[in-house]
Formats: C-alpha cells, structure tokens, sequence
C-alpha cells in the first residue's frame, strides 16, 4: 500500500530546500510545516479511530502516553511531491496504521518469530514461577528458616550454660587449690575435666543432630532450586538469542541501498549493544520506507503531540530534534550519502562576539558573557571565555573558571587569575556563599507571585545535553523565583538557583511540575527565539583575599533584545 501522502494545499510555489535537513537541530521547511499541520489535522479527526490516549482534553482514560510523530517530504519519480507519516514506538499497541509507515520490523506481528519465541519464553515464566511457589517447596524453605531460627535460640542458651557451668568450675578449681585437703584434689580435679568434656561431647552432638536434620531438608530445597535455576538458564539464553535475532532484523538502509543491522550499526558505541527502541523512532522508519520506494528525501521535521511525560520536558505540537542517543549512529549510516545541511552546532556563533570585562583586580575578575559564547571549550568548537581570557592573561594560573553559564546564557560568569583564589572562591560557591540571581523571560503569564521549585535532574542519556527529572537517580535541584513584572503573554522573573544543576532553570521553568511555562527562546524545553532569555545578571560574593563583600550586577532588557 503506498504511504505517500498528497498536500491537501498546493505547494508548487514553496521553493524546495537545497540540502536535506540535519536532523539533530534545524528550523523546520515551509514543506516540513504544512506536513506536520496536515498530520496534527488527521490526528484530530481520527481521535476516536486511533484509540489511543494522548492525555489531551476530552480523553483522562486509562495510561496517558504523549507521543514524537515525524513527517518526512519525499519526491516520487515523477518528481511530484509529496511526504510521509511516521510515530516513534507503537500506536494504541500497534504498528499497522494505514496513514503510516509501517515499522522497520514489526515486533508486534502475530506471524512473526517474535511472537512465538515470546510464547514460548512466557511459557518458561510461567514454569519457573509455579516451581518457585509449589507448596512442597515452599513448606520446606519455610521449616529450614524456622530450623535454623530455632536453632540459633537454642545454640545461644547452650553455650550461655555451658559458659556458666565453666566459670562455677574455674571457681572450684580456685577453692580447691586454696584447700589444704591434698588427698582429694586430684580426683576432683578429674571430675571437673570431665564434666567439661561431657558438655563439649553434648554441644558438637546437639551440632550434629541440626546438620543431619537440616542436611535432608537442604539436599531437597537444593534439588528444587537445580530445577528453578536450569529453567532461568534457558530462559537467558533464549531471550538473549531473541534479542539478537531482533537486533538482525532491524536492518537499514541509505539511498545507495547499502543495508547494516543495528548490531553493526552500534558495534562501536560506549556499550557495543543498541540501546532499549533503537530503531522504532519516527525518523528511521520514515527514511526506510522512502529508500526502500526510490523515494527521494527532501526535508523532515518531527513533533510532540500529548501531554509531556513526567520525566521530560515535550511541548504538544511543538517540534524537536531526533534523538542523539538512540538515532544518531543510525541516521549516521541512512544519511551518510545523502548531502544535509551543515552541521550548526560545529559553527561559532559568538566568532564575532565581544567579551566585556566588568571588574578585575590582581586577583579575580569578572565577565559579562554574550549569549552562545561557551564558558570552557567544547568537543568541537575551542572559542569560549577561558581561551579567551587565557590569551589575554598568559601569566594568570589555574583553572580560571570558577563556575560555569550553559552557552545560551548570558550574564556575569567570575575567574580567577591564581590557583590560591580559585580554590577559596570555589569553597564559596560549593557551601552556597555565593548569593546569585537571573533574570528570565518566560513564555507564558505566571498566576502566582513567587514561589520554590524542587525537581532533581539527572542526564537524559539517550538524548545528551537534555535533563530529565528523576526522583530515583536525580541530584537534588533548588529554585527560589519571583515575578517581576508581567505583559500581555510573557512574564519576566527572577531566579535564585539553590543549587547549580545543568539546565535547571531551563528544565524548572519548563516542567509541568515546576513553572509549566518555558523561558522565551529555548530550544531543549521550549521553542527557539533570538535568543535563549536567560540572564546571570547578579552575583554577590566575598573576596577571597580582601574578605570584603563585592555586588556585580548587568543589566538586560530582552524586550528590547
């Protein structure tokens, strides 16, 4: 069944790209935006049809899963245009949905050899969890704890007695000794030798009469559990031969129709195993159905649609980059002879930038830093302030970077010019003597006037730089805020970070569970501006030599911006 799509409103008039979209960070095609509003238009109409739980209004049923849909604008043969529909993972437990491209393999296929191993490991489950809860089993494992509780009681008392019964008979030996009746002393003497020997024989008994019981118990809980153990053998076996099977199976292709399986695709990555859904995202499956249908890829974009998971910061309808983590070694190869915009985050955007130096001494000195200058260098782009600040000041020594601004942050970032200084600022900020405030330009009318934020953020690792929040393996992160003034669809706020996360103001003002309103320019949590509004704009701190009390402050109107 062909997928191609027709554009319900005509596009000959839209100039195509030149390049095909880099899909790690772009600004989506006049084309790529006409597919996308087309597909939001069939997901709306087809609400009901779909059945499946976006968590928009209407429907509060069941699990709420949001989900990343992507649109890929193809041209056919003929050279007419058209474009494709994909969702990453499964729609409503499924992967055939007309107005879709099919998965790369569908898993979830009731023919496939998936399924049928998945019966048969299920089958396996099931036998390893009757033979760990069979009554005989589980009777015997319960007496050999009761046995061996009773044991330890009586043990403890045995030993507690026969340690008394000692010291009476250290203490008759004393008396005896002290005695001037030299003709019994022997014979008593041996009496006590062997009332001790008689309470050592009763001890190992006692010792041995547990083992010989508990011997018969183990030896039948041990042949149960041989049992239990050879069935999770197979069990692991099997799935791990199912998992690779799948990773076989999951081969893609470049326009050059040259195939590579995911094993291969990863072989070289930190874990040299593809990651959990690598391969079901929506970018793959579009770019497999274009090559394997001499479909010629022109532009792609990708967006959200539902509400945002709990963990994430997604925007409904708002669009996104592919992931790096899962997506990126396999565009890498789908892509590899396809010719693609350049890669913008090789480029130096703050190239022509100046830094201003706002105080300087002897000892420390402080910057105003431009917005999407980096504070230390990065993997691929070296211009940041250190470099900068290194060049100006050959002599200065140490790290000379106290802390640190993300590379879309503007504002007042400190140095230092000696190791000594660095070290007694550092112990400032590390014990939150460093009183700092931003100032932001939210994308949205705050209700409330002030207020905290608490969400710990770990990493997202498999779409680094973003920032989950993640009570379970998150470090904790501490936003007091307020606002300051208020206009028609945006409020503009102070922020005073407790604690200094990656992207926590970002990740804070975005979240659901924090402001639920993105800042104004953000690319990771929001939609892309000018620029990112956000702002160090003050920093108060002590002078690590001259313990007097120093006030930095830039300004900045981002209206006006």
């Amino acid at each position: 069944m062909d997928k191609v799509i027709a554009f319900q409103v005509p596009v000959s008039h839209i100039d195509k790209p030149k390049k095909f979209t880099f899909p790690f960070y772009y600004e989506p095609h006049p084309l790529s935006i006409l597919a996308a509003e087309q597909v939001q238009d069939y997901l709306i109409e087809n609400e009901g049809v779909l059945k499946h739980n976006f968590g928009l209004d209407g429907w509060n049923e069941g699990l709420v899963i949001g989900k990343m849909f992507g649109v890929l604008v193809v041209e056919k043969p003929t050279g007419e245009l058209g474009f494709l529909a994909a969702f990453s993972g499964k729609l409503a437990d499924s992967n055939d949905h007309d107005y879709f491209t099919p998965a790369v393999f569908d898993l979830l296929d009731s023919s496939g050899f998936f399924k049928k191993e998945e019966n048969e490991i299920n089958k396996l489950n099931k036998d390893i969890e009757l033979l760990e809860n069979q009554l005989d089993y589980t009777q015997n494992v319960k007496l050999k704890a009761e046995l061996e509780n009773t044991y330890a009681t009586h043990l403890a008392l045995l030993k507690n007695q026969i340690k008394k019964e000692k010291e009476k008979r250290k203490l008759t030996r004393q008396q005896l000794m002290a005695s001037n009746d030299n003709s019994s002393i022997d014979a008593r003497l041996e009496e006590l030798r062997q009332l001790s020997l008689k309470e050592q024989y009763h001890l190992k008994d006692f010792q041995r009469a547990h083992k010989t019981q508990l011997s018969d118990l183990e030896s039948k809980i041990n042949a149960h559990k041989a049992l239990i153990s050879q069935l999770k053998e197979l069990r692991k076996s099997r799935s791990f031969s199912l998992q690779n099977k799948i990773f076989d199976s999951y081969s893609f292709l470049n326009s050059k129709h040259v195939k590579r399986s995911l094993l291969s695709i990863f072989a070289n990555s930190t874990d040299s195993k593809p990651p959990a859904g690598a391969g079901e995202c929506a970018a793959p499956k579009l770019l497999q159905y274009a090559f394997l249908h001499q479909l010629k890829p022109i532009c792609m974009a990708e967006f959200w649609w539902g509400a945002s998971p709990k963990s994430e910061v997604r925007v409904h309808k708002n669009f996104y980059p592919a992931c790096r983590g899962k997506c990126e070694p396999i565009l890498s190869h789908m892509l590899s002879e396809v010719e693609m915009d350049e890669n913008p985050m090789l480029q130096n955007p703050a190239e022509k930038l100046n830094l201003e130096i706002i105080f300087e001494d002897d000892f420390i000195l402080a910057v105003n830093k431009p917005t999407e200058m980096l504070s230390v260098p990065g993997k691929s782009i070296s211009d940041s302030v250190y470099l900068r600040i290194k060049q100006q000041f050959p002599n200065a020594t140490g790290p000379l970077i106290v802390h640190r601004l993300d590379m879309s942050t503007s504002g007042i970032l400190l140095l230092a010019k000696d190791l000594d200084t660095y070290k007694k600022l550092q112990v400032q900020f590390i014990k939150r003597k460093v009183e700092k405030r931003y100032l932001a330009l939210l994308d949205g009318v705050l209700v409330e006037d002030c207020g905290e934020i608490n969400l710990p953020l770990r990493v997202d690792l498999d779409d680094r730089p973003r920032q989950l929040v993640c009570h379970e393996h998150g470090k904790p992160a501490h936003t007091i805020w307020e606002v300051v003034q208020r206009f028609k669809d945006k409020t503009l706020v102070y922020f005073y970070p407790q604690t200094g996360r990656t992207h926590q103001l970002r990740v804070h003002a975005a979240h659901p569970l924090g402001l639920n309103t993105s800042i104004v320019g953000d690319d990771l949590y929001g939609k892309k501006d000018k620029r990112l509004c956000l702002h160090a704009e003050t920093l108060i701190f002590t002078h690590p030599i001259f313990k007097t009390r120093i006030s930095l402050q830039v300004d900045i109107d981002f209206l006006a911006v």
